[in-house]
């Protein structure tokens, strides 16, 4: 394993835990919350756990690149770039959901990795680098072998989504096929299939910040990750992550 991606996946484990310390912070205590371009909320706690970042990993790696919800990209010279949502999930922040996390997703030179995503409310972190497998803490995590849409859960954001996207005639046929959905949306839904408990998260509106991360630990779990038209571009707004064996049913019904 290189020595070079080891050392800045121990390290972003650690910065990860330390900014969702500084979101938690403010989490329940009322923050007043802004209202950004986009129409995506942003408050404090956004704002502090990304500074926390990007200090942490300036001090210990000087010379890489970020690219974060915040603050936006600042282009680096080693050939390392740190992709960040420093809570992905914020409106269940604001909300008082405990289901927000800290995503911090490693690229070297366009290849992703490694990705760590903390849930400081439950005290967790899902982790992973390039051959070193998928893990939640110290718990080794895999994919399911489910090979029967009849069998699967599948996990989404929100039905609006699907209609904004023009595809919500889809959606429902994957309603129809799957045992089991729920709505467990932002990052929480992909560590929901990386280690196994459903079959599938899909994801529209998504940005690079919000699957950056998810990428390596699905992989590393055994699964696959494409946008809606079978590749991979994080920059696309639809993904699906799956355990594998149903990728494909999946994006051809996405697509009929």
């Amino acid at each position: 394993m290189n020595a070079e991606v080891r050392a800045r996946y121990e390290k972003g484990i650690e910065f990860a835990r330390a900014a969702g310390k500084v979101a938690l912070a403010y989490f329940n205590r009322g923050v007043a919350v802004e209202v950004k371009s986009d129409e995506s909320p942003v408050t404090i706690a956004d704002r502090e756990a990304e500074m926390c970042l990007r200090s942490a990993i300036t001090a210990a790696f000087p010379g890489d690149g970020f690219l974060g919800e915040e603050f936006g990209d600042t282009p680096g010279t080693t050939g390392y770039r740190w992709i960040m949502d420093p809570i992905d999930g914020t409106r269940s922040f604001v909300r008082g959901i405990p289901l927000w996390g800290t995503m911090v997703g490693l690229e070297h030179r366009g290849e992703l990795v490694a990705g760590m995503i903390d849930c400081a409310c439950q005290g967790s972190t899902w982790h992973a680098m390039r051959g070193g497998g998928a893990w939640r803490d110290g718990t080794r995590i895999s994919v399911s072998s489910v090979t029967e849409m009849a069998r699967a859960n599948l996990f989404y954001s929100g039905l609006n989504w699907f209609v904004k996207s023009g595809r919500e005639r889809q959606f429902l046929e994957l309603v129809r096929r799957t045992e089991r959905q729920r709505g467990y949306g932002d990052w929480y839904g992909f560590m929901l299939a990386a280690q196994g408990a459903g079959e599938a998260m899909i994801e529209y509106g998504v940005h690079a910040w919000d699957v950056a991360a998810v990428v390596p630990i699905i992989e590393e779990a055994g699964g696959k990750f494409t946008s809606w038209d079978g590749g991979l571009d994080i920059f696309r707004p639809d993904v699906v992550a799956s355990n594998g064996h149903l990728h494909a049913e999946i994006l051809a019904v996405l697509n009929s």
